[in-house]
């Protein structure tokens, strides 16, 4: 019910299974969704509209009496001094985002991404590279 009257409020919505780390920021949170197996690191950042979700979940797979899939981790992993940019929607339990990466925004992330890269999307799909850790964000 307080996660219901917080997304009323906030237009975040945060499942409260998830595991977030130490100085997580949201900036201009609405559209924010994280799912029930997220794990979020310490000192990540992200903004409006991002989504951790899971992939779809096959019907034959066994539940239990409440519908709730008894499968393994179905949301992403977001280590440590990540940057999430608007939009972005990363899925699977399987995806890690590594260390000091930035996601850029409206990216679709299906694949793990290792630390300090890169991720943006060109009209050729994303484009995941070596993340220059001498230049601040704002200049890239």
């Amino acid at each position: 019910m307080m996660t219901e009257w917080a997304h009323s409020r906030t237009g975040i919505d945060i499942h409260p299974g998830a595991k977030i780390g130490t100085h997580f920021f949201i900036d201009h949170g609405t559209g924010v969704v994280i799912g029930e197996t997220s794990e979020i690191g310490n000192h990540v950042r992200i903004y409006q509209g991002v989504g951790l979700v899971g992939r779809s979940i096959e019907e034959n797979v066994a539940r239990d009496t409440h519908g709730k899939a008894l499968v393994g981790k179905r949301h992403p992993t977001i280590q440590d001094h990540v940057t999430i940019y608007a939009g972005a929607t990363i899925l699977g339990g399987d995806t890690v985002i590594g260390e000091r990466s930035i996601i850029g925004g409206n990216v679709w992330v299906v694949r793990s991404v290792p630390p300090d890269s890169v991720v943006v999307y060109e009209l050729s799909g994303n484009n995941i590279r070596t993340r220059n850790r001498h230049v601040p964000d704002w200049q890239i």
